[in-house]
């Protein structure tokens, strides 16, 4: 079906601006060149992503599962330490320069451009090289700590920082300095089996960044800033851009702090420990993350988290692109939660997306899809937050969603929420074991398709859920399957006559099905009041309507009711329905009266007809 256009780029960048408010030795002596990747778009230009070869799996295939995560942070993670040696009688200095770096202490050794530090400490280094290396190389188990105190370092044949070995290594970022890192287009490697290091800020242990200062990397060959262990970033001004990954930390990535901002030729932030369960995972818990990705924007292996922070994501293009590979915004093989934060998505894929589940209990989430806005391939559950979907192919989609809390407006060109099929038992009509729940909340659809959907079953229990559906006669606003069961909440569903469906008669809160005598334009009122002129429902669709779907525990059983069409009222109206205002009447159009939980019946094939009462 014909797909929305792109929110114009100028509303990204004021979106961005307003969020940006709130182990071994150098191996520069050697000449095997194993890659070469395209020089990146540093200035401006489409950044392309690398073409990497293909890799046989040998192993079993990696089965990952949900295992809970939780951050801990080190003293030294967090604790910025003081940005020159004057302030520290502990605090080594280094001064680099092309061949004639100076250095105080005992644990640093020059090798003409190539610097190496030997032993754990502190170390605020200061300078340039304009074809050299800072290597980290230290069996001490304590850490090694980096203060980039004014840098910049080129390498054109290797990674500019280069943390070979050590028990672990922070980089902190002094206050008002700008640090920066760049690499070549491509490495030279000691032999054909080596491929590391891969990164301008490459370490193969645990690495953290923090302080107040900034950091440039522009990464050439291949990925920005990486870790084969865990990485965490607590603090700083960290500008990547990079031809493939920017930022990547093997076995995790913690933020908790600082202002990112990466433009990626592959993935934004990256986890990718395929190995280990409890692994593989991202967690943001503050800051600003803007991620502009030729691919995935923020990518684990197993599980994402958001508790807070600004976050942007573009991803592929955006949501006016067309992906051929994945480009999803958030991403996640095992699950994702988001807890809070406020978070922009703008995607080629789907907006965000988990091969098993998500889970939304709070933040402000705003997004744009070419594909499935809300996807999970097993379970989606949304206990609060606000959701603004502004364009989607479908809007929330997966074999169980169920609904408790939140606030969710959503436009979809095709199905608004959709249970998909998966297994049917046996090539039956219904897919056994799929269904949506709503049990409270407010829920807003603009569907090109159909409202809500499922190939299972689907329960309301509470909410407020108004659908304005499609318009054309081979969808309908509701499309169960199974049973629609309408047990609480209140429901008004317009749409196309053509495969109107009604409720299921096992509900126990009373329902209707009105049949217009013709299309009503857009923008058309509808109303319906007892005979006594008791108002139980204003309501004006944004979309042409012939007709309404509507459950509410003011309908009562052996009372008759009027429905018109047009007249206008003085009530207060959000998202097209009126309340506690006087109606001046329209054209009554049809009446009906209460004698079943049904009234009217299904015009179209999807689901249970309702039945009872005659069609109003």
């Amino acid at each position: 079906m014909k797909k929305l256009k792109l929110t114009s780029l100028l509303l990204l960048t004021l979106l961005i601006f307003m969020l940006a408010a709130c182990g071994g030795e150098s191996t520069a002596s050697t000449d095997v060149v194993l890659a070469t990747q395209p020089t990146a778009a540093l200035e401006g230009e489409a950044v392309q992503p690398v073409n990497t070869q293909e890799i046989v799996a040998t192993e079993p295939v990696f089965e990952p599962t949900a295992v809970p995560i939780s951050v801990t942070y080190d003293n030294d993670d967090l604790t910025v330490s003081e940005s020159s040696a004057e302030s520290s009688a502990d605090t080594d200095t280094i001064d680099l320069a092309d061949d004639t770096t100076t250095f105080t202490g005992d644990g640093v050794v020059v090798d003409g451009s190539i610097v190496t530090i030997t032993m754990a400490g502190t170390y605020s280094i200061s300078g340039t090289l304009t074809d050299g290396q800072l290597v980290v190389d230290t069996q001490d188990e304590e850490t090694v700590t980096l203060i980039l105190n004014g840098v910049n370092i080129t390498n054109t044949t290797s990674a500019p920082i280069y943390v070979s070995n050590a028990d672990k290594t922070v980089i902190t970022l002094a206050d008002g300095t700008e640090n920066v890192v760049t690499d070549g287009t491509s490495y030279v490697f000691p032999d054909a089996e080596t491929d590391e290091p891969n990164a301008a800020v490459f370490s193969k242990d645990d690495l953290t960044i923090n302080g107040t200062g900034s950091l440039i990397v522009n990464a050439n060959f291949n990925n920005g800033i990486a870790s084969k262990d865990d990485l965490k970033i607590t603090g700083g001004l960290i500008t990547v851009n990079a031809v493939n990954d920017g930022i990547k930390g093997r076995d995790s990535i913690a933020v908790l702090a600082g202002d990112i901002t990466v433009n990626a030729g592959g993935d934004g932030l990256q986890a990718n420990n395929d190995e280990d369960a409890e692994k593989g995972w991202i967690s943001i818990e503050g800051g600003s993350v803007v991620v502009t990705a030729v691919l995935d924007g923020i990518q684990a292996e197993t599980i994402l988290t958001i508790s807070d922070g600004n976050i942007i994501v573009v991803s592929g293009g955006g949501s006016g692109s067309t992906a051929a590979d994945s480009a999803k915004g958030l991403k996640a093989g095992v699950d994702i939660t988001i807890d809070g934060g406020t978070i922009v998505v703008d995607a080629a894929d789907d907006a965000i997306h988990s091969n098993s589940s998500i889970t939304i209990n709070g933040g402000d989430i705003i997004a744009a899809s070419a594909d499935d806005a809300v996807h999970s391939d097993d379970t989606l559950v949304i206990n609060g937050g606000d959701l603004t979907i502004s364009q989607s192919y479908e809007g929330l989609e997966s074999d169980i969603i169920i609904i408790n809390e939140g606030n969710i407006h959503l436009v979809s060109s095709d199905d608004g929420i959709n249970v998909t099929s998966g297994d049917t038992g046996g090539g039956e009509s219904v897919a056994q074991g799929k269904y949506f729940e709503i049990n409270g909340g407010t829920i807003v659809l603009d569907a090109g398709g159909d409202g809500l959907d499922s190939n299972g079953s689907g329960t309301l229990n509470g909410g407020v859920v108004l659908v304005n559906g499609p318009t054309e006669d081979r969808n309908g606003a509701l499309d169960v399957n199974g049973t629609l069961t309408i047990n609480g909440g209140f429901l008004v569903a317009v749409g196309s006559a053509g495969m109107a469906q009604s409720p299921g008669t096992d509900s126990t809160q009373y329902s209707v099905l009105v049949t217009l005598p013709s299309m009503q334009p857009a923008g058309s009122m509808i109303h319906i009041q007892s005979e006594a002129g008791e108002e139980v429902l204003t309501y004006v669709s944004s979309k042409a309507f012939e007709t309404a779907v509507f459950s509410s525990p003011a309908l009562e059983n052996g009372t008759t009711y009027l429905v018109y069409t047009g007249g206008s009222s003085t009530g207060t109206e959000m998202d097209g329905l009126y309340v506690d205002g006087t109606y001046t009447p329209g054209t009554q159009v049809s009446s009906f009266t209460i004698t079943s939980m049904v009234t009217g019946e299904s015009t179209g094939m999807g689901g249970q007809r309702g039945g009872g009462g005659g069609r109003p």
